[in-house]
């Protein structure tokens, strides 16, 4: 941890003495503005700062910058509505103009909402509307302007694999600009999306290619995350965000495949075996969650394990009783598994080899 003007003694003094001088992150903001921090200090204080004053210092918590406060939802709410009238107008003259007119204007607005004022909830929706804007520009530039037709008999067109690689290269820019923890999920996923695209034209949209593809990219990304979080294990830097948005993105991508071959998601209802196995894939989740401390694993899949649940309870009742009985189950073991998180991950680690857990997050 190091600042432009002040050792890192006098840096873990004023960590100390936040709450003593009743020291505000704004205060900290204005500080990296005028050049007196910079970010990574400015966010490691803070979260010291946290941290000390609630008696603990550990990763348990899983925490992420998504609001430094209410204007933050004020102003993305402001810059959605921006967005939406310039992706109109423009697109009034073409669509790839809407297009490039919504990711131009969400890089000039993250240069004041993201690197000087550093919100939070604002530099997501930005960074998502910048690498969406491209991506969709890259797109109607390859169809001539035709929207992207998708489905399971329609060919992707050649020109999703450049779009995929331009955008790649747009988010990796940001990430160089920004720095915004969510940037490399993003990158992530137009990679993503160029395997996918890729392996699509190249078997003539084979099922079976394009599920294997999809869960060896959760797997990949899965690991990205893991190499980010083992670098991070206290989780005091800004490692710890990127590794949440990648395991959000991670987790569809591994399931999906999976319980697209059980049935679940083939438009029928799904029998009770194949129910079961979804119910178990999600438990075996749930053990990995619980070893490498993230719960973003179990929120990305849960549509998946809902559907799986009311198709069981509904087998034998009214529709209505299902959704009621799967709303029941599910909540019940998500507050019980929330409510012992921690003596259940400390099983959970006790059962892992000595070598693993020490690349873990320490049970808290």
């Amino acid at each position: 941890m190091v600042c432009l003007t002040f050792d890192a003694a006098k840096c873990i003094a004023i960590a100390l003495q936040l709450e003593t001088v009743m020291l505000e992150e704004r205060d900290l903001d204005a500080a990296v503005t005028a050049g007196v921090l910079d970010g990574a200090t400015r966010d490691a204080l803070v979260k010291f700062a946290r941290d000390h004053r609630r008696g603990e210092v550990g990763p348990d918590e899983e925490q992420f910058r998504l609001l430094t406060g209410f204007n933050d939802i004020f102003v993305t709410i402001a810059v959605g509505l921006l967005l939406t009238a310039v992706a109109m107008l423009a697109g009034a003259m073409s669509p790839v103009a809407g297009a490039a007119g919504v990711a131009a204007v969400s890089w000039g607005l993250a240069e004041y909402f993201t690197r000087i004022k550093r919100m939070a909830l604002p530099s997501i929706a930005l960074l998502l509307s910048f690498v969406g804007g491209v991506f969709a520009t890259c797109v109607l530039v390859a169809t001539g302007g035709a929207a992207l037709a998708v489905g399971p008999d329609r060919a992707l067109p050649p020109g999703v694999i450049v779009a995929a690689i331009v955008t790649v290269g747009a988010a990796w820019l940001h990430w160089q600009r920004f720095m915004v923890p969510i940037t490399v999920a993003a990158g992530a996923a137009a990679l993503t999306i160029l395997a996918v695209a890729s392996v699509t034209i190249l078997t003539q949209g084979a099922a079976g290619a394009v599920l294997l593809t999809t869960a060896l990219c959760g797997i990949a990304v899965f690991a990205l995350a893991m190499w980010f979080d083992t670098r991070d294990r206290a989780r005091v830097t800004r490692r710890t965000d990127v590794a949440f948005w990648l395991h959000l993105l991670a987790a569809p991508l591994i399931v999906h495949p999976v319980f697209q071959l059980t049935g679940l998601t083939g438009g029928g209802t799904p029998t009770s075996g194949a129910a079961l196995t979804v119910i178990l894939v999600y438990l075996a989740l749930t053990a990995l969650a619980l070893a490498i401390d993230r719960r973003a694993l179990l929120v990305s899949a849960l549509a998946y394990v809902i559907y799986a649940i009311q198709a069981l309870v509904s087998s034998g009742g009214t529709p209505g009783e299902g959704v009621g009985l799967t709303t029941l189950v599910l909540g019940l073991f998500l507050v019980l598994l929330s409510a012992a998180w921690r003596p259940i991950r400390r099983r959970v680690l006790e059962l892992l080899p000595h070598g693993l857990t020490t690349k873990l997050p320490a049970a808290a």
